[in-house]
């Protein structure tokens, strides 16, 4: 979404934050990619703000940038991070500000255009889907539109997943203050009416996207510098573990790969990086089948060997300097 000037501030900031981790935790591009990563390659991409496993093409990804720049999303090739496909959606209105995707099990990729330039301004966002093509090649696709109100009424969102066994679309609101809400979409969107989510849990976190594994039995969270992996438990979801996402300019992105053996983890920016991090055990059809990753592997999701899930002193006190921009910020908003 277009940010204040506090914001873009903090971003930087947070960008020198990550640039303070120590020379431990510098990793070499090849090491990352060999680990399953990859480098956005197209210079159309330079706010990479959602990210989603594609069903039907293994190996490719869905992403897009955020405000201002329409309704289109792009496939992208996870060994090159080359584009191979432009999708432009039709038949829906100007999109103001989509900030997440997902692919449902229903062959849908749904486009979560949810993001609020005014905190909680617009009295309704939108959702839109369309079937993954085929052939990943340029094409412009018709889309349906979903309204979305919330229960409780408007607020700021950048997070939406969609279960892959029930197609249930959930969304996580973004609060500064890490009390962010999980809300749950009616069973079955509509298109000819308004479809109300509804809070259904707590997310500690301040969430830029979500993602379920492919099982369905795992929902991760993340924000900027910290996340969390919840137990879904039928819907009922429960706190297993925090994550540490790797320390990125903006990270805005998540998505299980298609086998739920890696988490990766994508950040605003031209020709950003998306790190990939073990994901937790339990989080793909084969999962029982897989050892726990070692400390070698990097151990849990966002932590690795190499020390980049570490911060030096320099590194905590810039990030101080972030939360209190933010604080700043939102206390101008309320007086």
């Amino acid at each position: 979404m277009r940010r204040s000037l506090a914001s873009r501030v903090g971003a930087v900031v947070l960008a020198a934050a990550c640039g303070a981790v120590g020379p431990a935790g510098a990793v070499p591009a090849a090491a990352e990619e060999a680990d399953g990563g990859f480098t956005l390659q197209d210079p159309r991409i330079t706010e990479s703000s959602g990210l989603a496993a594609s069903r039907r093409h293994p190996g490719f990804y869905w992403t897009h940038n955020d405000s201002d720049d329409g309704s289109r999303v792009f496939a992208v090739d996870g060994r090159t991070g080359r584009t191979v496909a432009t999708v432009t959606l039709a038949g829906v209105g100007q999109a103001r500000d989509v900030e997440a995707v997902s692919v449902g099990p229903d062959g849908r990729v749904y486009v979560g255009d949810i993001g609020d330039n005014f905190d909680g301004g617009w009295d309704h966002v939108w959702i839109y889907a369309f079937p993954e093509p085929k052939e990943l090649r340029d094409a412009t696709v018709r889309a349906t539109q979903y309204v979305v109100r919330y229960e409780g009424g408007a607020r700021d969102a950048e997070s939406l997943a969609v279960h892959p066994r029930t197609g249930r679309v959930y969304i996580v609101d973004k609060r500064r203050d890490g009390d962010g809400r999980l809300f749950a979409g009616p069973e079955r969107l509509s298109a000819s009416g308004v479809n109300v989510f509804r809070p259904v849990a707590e997310v500690g976190v301040w969430a830029t996207d979500a993602a379920f594994s492919p099982d369905g039995s795992l929902l991760a969270v993340r924000g900027y510098l910290e996340g969390v992996l919840l137990d879904w438990n039928e819907g009922r979801p429960e706190e297993r573990e925090r994550l540490s996402p790797p320390f990125q300019g903006q990270g805005e992105s998540l998505a299980f790969t298609a086998d739920g053996t890696r988490l990766l983890f994508g950040s605003e920016g031209e020709r950003s990086r998306v790190v990939a991090r073990p994901a937790p055990t339990g989080s793909g059809p084969d999962a029982s089948r897989r050892p726990a990753p070692s400390p070698a592997e990097g151990g849990p999701a966002g932590s690795a060997p190499d020390g980049s899930g570490e911060v030096t002193l320099g590194g905590v006190a810039l990030i101080a300097v972030v939360v209190g921009l933010w604080a700043a910020a939102r206390r101008r908003r309320t007086t």
